[in-house]
């Protein structure tokens, strides 16, 4: 599947029940089953090549793994060392969690990826773990994989983080859990939430006060985790963007995580003049229920606050901007250009190809609104991208290439979408 033809989307009125489940729930639930007793049951798990890869890790670090279709169980009797590389495809939280995971498992691991996953910077992760006694080594002095692993002892830490990362913070914390006393982790601003969650629920000691998180090591095995994976909303948001840019269009998205660290883009477009409203459904481990968007002319907004929290959905944020009213700017992003693609520069050249006036800077970038026009946009092989190009045709008409990284994350975008709009793939 390498290009899509979209046509311009016609006023909708929808329920989507099957969001593509959530991708950070998925890859912890995989992983943390390691660090448990017994066996942990998965409900709805992310059928996508990251989080298949995440689960084929745990495979082939011993985990016993069955799969009915619906459950997946996974019984784990502690990480044993591997005779495959272990590949994490195009997933970022995959090899950088799984840094902290195994740096302290007896063992040699070596840890790889796509082509571009092995461009992204690891030196975050590697240098605090390698200061706590990890032996990592890796191209570039540990910057960029393929990553080696030998476990090792690791010491406690305080550690101070300089930029707000789920990624890092995570990993730390699994390092944490196996050092030899009790640890801290601090961040300039809070990000997604996650991992202490879950690891909470399943009886981890890990006090969160405030932006310091303070881990005590594992006296034992934790209890085994027991999850329905909620739907994601970084998925879920390329769907509130299209009820959002065409008129008299109204969507309800079912099941999504409603933690506040994963809903501030649907925040910002509410702060665009969009009408949503959230209705809470269930509340295990976190938050859940259902969004509903209807359309409202959107005016232009300034984001530069807790952009951890919706730097996913930025691409998709920014073809709102190009249907706003005004100037939107984005500030303090910086951190967008070390992600599947430089996505400040694709957003940026994207959106100039769709006639909309741009203007980029180190940091972020300045969206004049105006009149999506049909063009022909190159996802440079990430998925955020193509997907949020793909949700602007719906206002124009669009040409999408390079489609195959969409699986990595939404299988089934292309099935919710045609309920929308005609879409035409070509060679």
């Amino acid at each position: 599947m390498s290009a899509v033809e979209v046509s311009k989307a016609n006023k909708f009125s929808l329920k989507l029940n099957t969001i593509a489940p959530d991708k950070s729930i998925s890859h912890r639930s995989a992983m943390f089953a390691m660090l448990a007793s017994g066996t942990s049951e998965v409900t709805n798990f992310l059928r996508a090549e990251d989080t298949l890869n995440s689960l084929e890790i745990v495979k082939n670090l011993g985990a016993t793994i069955e799969d009915d279709g619906v459950t997946i169980k996974i019984s784990s009797g502690g990480i044993k060392e591997p005779f495959e590389i272990l590949d994490c495809g195009n997933s970022g939280t995959g090899i950088r969690l799984f840094c902290g995971l195994l740096s302290s498992a007896n063992g040699h691991f070596v840890l790889t990826g796509d082509k571009y996953l092995r461009k992204r910077p690891m030196k975050r992760v590697t240098t605090p773990l390698r200061e706590i006694g990890a032996v990592i080594d890796g191209r570039e002095d540990s910057n960029l994989a393929p990553l080696s692993i030998r476990g090792a002892s690791l010491k406690a830490f305080d550690y101070d983080s300089k930029i707000a990362s789920a990624q890092v913070k995570s990993c730390m914390i699994l390092a944490a859990l196996r050092a030899d006393g009790i640890c801290s982790y601090t961040e300039p601003e809070l990000s997604r939430d996650h991992t202490e969650r879950m690891l909470q629920g399943m009886g981890a000691d890990i006090v969160v006060d405030g932006l310091k998180t303070t881990i005590t090591p594992m006296k034992e095995l934790l209890s085994p985790l027991t999850i329905r994976v909620p739907a994601d909303p970084s998925s879920a948001f390329f769907f509130a963007v299209a009820a959002a840019i065409t008129p008299d269009s109204d969507i309800v998205l079912e099941g999504v995580t409603l933690n506040p660290t994963r809903i501030e883009a649907f925040k910002a477009l509410e702060r665009m003049g969009a009408n949503i409203s959230y209705e809470l459904t269930d509340n295990r481990y976190e938050p859940i229920g259902d969004i509903r968007v209807k359309y409202a002319p959107l005016h232009a907004i300034t984001v530069e606050d807790n952009i951890s929290w919706l730097i996913d959905e930025l691409p998709a944020l920014s073809i709102a901007f190009a249907c706003a009213t005004g100037e939107s700017v984005v500030k303090n992003a910086e951190e967008l250009r070390v992600k599947e693609s430089d996505r400040i520069s694709t957003v940026v050249e994207g959106l100039r190809a769709c006639g909309i006036e741009v203007h980029e800077y180190k940091d972020g970038y300045r969206v004049v609104g105006g009149e999506l026009k049909r063009a022909t946009v190159d996802s440079d092989g990430d998925h955020r991208i193509a997907m949020s190009f793909i949700i602007a045709g719906l206002r124009c008409g669009m040409n999408v290439t390079d489609l195959d990284c969409i699986n990595t994350s939404f299988p089934n975008f292309f099935e919710l979408l045609q309920k929308i709009t005609k879409i035409e793939f070509k060679q």
